[in-house]
């Protein structure tokens, strides 16, 4: 079973007159038995829910040759993967979407013979035609709801962009929130970094660049495994703030930056739920900034009650506090964690957008942002988005953010540069 805790990092002291409160909430999933003080297991003695995988291919034409070989591959990996028991089916994307097994409709139960059998229908996929990943989504969708009580989670790999309108493909999303998760895979060069990365927050799963084809199976195993490690369902961040306050952005910080603002559900007039999906045992971060009408100077108030929810049970409680000063060191005080993570979402912003305006033909706007970018994760220790960046430009400085952009960039370092600009290190203790 597993027990949450979670902890908040902020100054509570804001200047006369001052309203915005910002705060970081670690919430951490650990399995065991809870110590004293700590929030009540998420599970109690009914059965764990049965895991829901669908892994959707891509088969278009542009899919062909070797690409389909190796996804083909991949696909039985992820199939050898699945323990027994496990709810799942696997979708043929093409203009159109093809449940290609089980061929009767809802889903299969994992065991040798059904893994057999859809390893015999996987090799039969071909490539042809065009993309439509709306189709493709929507089918999952009606595959996962054949097993409503389960843990759904998909595996999404295409090599290309979608060819259906941003409305269809908005109108996909909307009814697809909510009732699985996915990850999103893109393998070679010609595919949309930043297409698949609003596929990917919608459906609160993660985005990802394949260089080779021959590397999909390991990645799509490493998939699988990840998801079934997930054991408690429908997570929610409940934020309760008072009468008059308002929510101005909960946003995810680690391990990955994801904007939950918009996914708020009411349960109250002064209570949002918003989703998290599946947990393990695991450690995430949340930045949530709150809107408070202003009190009187040395008062004090709850900002904002922030607590777990696993299926409307909460958990987990964070109280997130604001006090009024007139003394300026202790109100411009600016706590290191949040100063942290803020900072990690503006080295995401400037990566994205440094990326963006190279693409449009601006290379000094595109040097002064990912010259930003080199020294905010200079600043944060983080080695890994540094070394992405050493492949798209000559760090002079890194301390200062003096760059100077490279004339032989590979398309896919800059692409998995683009992948991995959400991906975040944890604030030093």
């Amino acid at each position: 079973m597993l027990v949450f805790t979670s902890e908040v990092n902020q100054n509570k002291h804001l200047p006369a007159g001052g309203t915005d409160m910002n705060a970081v909430i670690t919430v951490t999933a650990e399995t065991g038995a809870p110590a004293a003080g700590q929030a009540r297991p998420a599970a109690g003695p009914k059965a764990a829910p049965t895991a829901a995988e669908v892994i959707i291919l891509d088969c278009s034409g542009s899919m062909g040759g070797n690409k389909i070989v190796e996804a083909r591959r991949a696909a039985k990996a992820a199939i050898d993967t699945l323990r027994d028991g496990v709810l799942f089916g696997v979708v043929q994307g093409e203009h159109f979407a093809k449940q290609i097994y089980p061929a009767g409709g809802g889903l299969a139960v994992a065991s040798a013979s059904t893994r057999e059998a859809a390893r015999l229908a996987v090799g039969r996929m071909q490539a042809g035609g065009g993309t439509a990943i709306g189709e493709w989504l929507l089918l999952t969708r009606k595959l996962m709801l054949s097993s409503p009580d389960a843990i759904h989670h998909a595996i999404l790999l295409t090599d290309g962009q979608n060819g259906e309108g941003e409305a269809v493909l908005e109108a996909a999303l909307a009814q697809c929130e909510g009732v699985f998760q996915c990850d999103c895979r893109g393998v070679g060069a010609d595919w949309e970094v930043a297409q698949l990365r609003k596929i990917a927050n919608r459906l609160l799963g993660d985005v990802a660049l394949i260089r080779k084809p021959a590397e999909m199976a390991d990645d799509f195993r490493a998939i699988i495994e990840a998801a079934l490690s997930r054991g408690i369902d429908k997570v929610a961040i409940r934020v309760w703030a008072p009468r008059g306050a308002d929510v101005v952005f909960l946003r995810q910080v680690f391990p990955d930056v994801a904007d939950l603002t918009g996914t708020a559900a009411e349960v109250d007039a002064l209570t949002k739920d918003f989703p998290t999906g599946a947990w393990g045992a695991e450690k995430r971060v949340y930045h949530l900034c709150v809107r408070v009408l202003p009190g009187p100077i040395d008062g004090e108030k709850l900002a904002a009650r922030v607590r777990l929810v696993v299926d409307g049970e909460p958990l987990a409680e964070a109280k997130v506090l604001a006090a009024w000063t007139d003394d300026v060191e202790l109100s411009t005080q600016i706590d290191g964690t949040v100063a942290h993570y803020t900072g990690q979402v503006d080295l995401a912003d400037a990566i994205q957008q440094g990326l963006e305006e190279l693409k449009d033909g601006d290379p000094a706007t595109a040097a002064t942002l990912l010259g930003k970018a080199a020294r905010l994760a200079t600043q944060a220790g983080d080695d890994t988005r540094l070394r992405l960046l050493e492949k798209v430009v000559e760090i002079d400085d890194a301390a200062t953010g003096q760059v100077r952009l490279r004339t032989d960039v590979n398309p896919l370092d800059e692409m998995d540069l683009d992948a991995q600009s959400t991906k975040t290190v944890p604030a030093p203790r």
